[in-house]
């Protein structure tokens, strides 16, 4: 009881340690990979964009991808209520991608609410995710500057542009920054490993276990075993000397 109670402490802990730092940065339109964005690898990041206004919906998200590392593959995974369109550009410097030449790349991504109605859009309140597959990442970066620009209903429009610079407080309007991992064992940005040596791994964690919780019940058998047989030899002890006693009697 004592160990759980300090985990669910620990766990509450760490849950407002991510609430507080988390609160000031949820204002503005920011990217995070689904798992991991391991350089030279493929991955799947969400430019999360919240409403900062009590009287308008966010009606249309336009995504600048760099153009000093540009991605050849861009797939934004359709949203409902929501119409994706990617833009091309041709390429200053053709790149090569499996062992193909490209000479051109997406440069940007807008989404655009459609439907009509008073819930069209990102309505205050709420925030909206946009999925996009990218790759491949670069090898020579640490991390990828988008420029973002956010539309209202209302006609106002919040240029998210501005890069984080080394050593001073964030901009006011901060430019999303995807973070870059090390590179993975394989192309996909996959660790390598298997699913057969997680399954090995498994089996033999539960091996590990069984074999530990059978040690523990043969312990207990031979403790409960010893002592039954010193109960016993009491008894008939106690009863040999009785019946001496009554002898001498």
């Amino acid at each position: 009881m004592k160990k759980m109670s300090r985990a669910a402490l620990v766990g509450a802990a760490a849950v407002s340690s991510v609430v507080l730092v988390s609160a000031p940065a949820f204002a503005h339109v920011s990217v995070q990979p689904e798992g991991a964005a391991a350089k030279g690898g493929y991955a799947v990041v969400d430019f999360k964009v919240p409403n900062e206004r009590d009287d308008a919906a966010t009606t249309k998200l336009e995504v600048n991808l760099p153009t000093d590392h540009p991605l050849a593959s861009v797939m934004p995974q359709p949203i409902p209520g929501w119409k994706a369109e990617v833009t091309k550009a041709k390429l200053d410097k053709p790149m090569e991608m499996h062992g193909e030449k490209i000479t051109e790349a997406v440069s940007k991504v807008t989404w655009t609410a459609t439907g009509s109605g008073a819930d069209k859009g990102v309505q205050p309140g709420y925030f909206q995710k946009f999925p996009v597959s990218v790759g491949a990442l670069p090898t020579d970066a640490d991390e990828l500057v988008f420029k973002a620009i956010q539309t209202y209903s209302d006609k106002e429009v919040v240029r998210w542009i501005e890069p984080q610079q080394k050593g001073q407080e964030e901009p006011e309007n901060p430019a999303p920054v995807l973070a870059l991992t090390a590179a993975a064992d394989d192309e996909h940005g996959a660790s390598g490993a298997s699913d057969d040596d997680h399954g090995d791994d498994k089996e033999a964690t539960a091996a590990s276990a069984t074999s530990s919780d059978g040690s523990d019940s043969d312990t207990t058998a031979r403790v409960l075993g010893i002592v039954g047989i010193v109960i016993g030899a009491a008894g008939v002890a106690f009863g040999v000397l009785a019946g001496r006693r009554r002898t001498a009697n």
